[in-house]
């Protein structure tokens, strides 16, 4: 496999992974504090999701750079990369979101 494909898998599996932690490890401090586990879960995954995205693909500095001389500068090839990293990134967060709520039994 080639690098692209390795830094898409894990970013998608990054974002995925963010999402399922924080909300999971949320839901235990909502017991904790004795407020409804369920409701926070979801509440933590629908908040956390552009967090996520962020840091999947290793924060926005280099992004925007990327994008920059991808517009400005003619360089295409690394601009369709980027824009496809964040794609990768926004999917692992809708997989990590929908596997929430279907833990959470909302999920029809």
């Amino acid at each position: 496999m080639t690098a692209f494909s390795h830094k898409s898998i894990l970013i998608f599996f990054t974002a995925m992974g963010i999402i399922l932690g924080a909300s999971l490890l949320g839901s235990f401090a909502a017991v904790l504090i004795k407020e409804p586990p369920m409701s926070t879960m979801l509440k933590l995954a629908r908040e956390i999701k552009i967090w996520a995205i962020v840091a999947a693909i290793g924060g926005t500095f280099y992004t925007f750079e990327i994008i920059e001389s991808g517009l400005f500068k003619g360089e295409v090839r690394p601009l369709v990369k980027q824009l496809l990293y964040i794609f990768f990134a926004i999917v692992g967060t809708q997989a990590g979101y929908y596997l929430i709520v279907v833990l959470a039994g909302k999920g029809k």
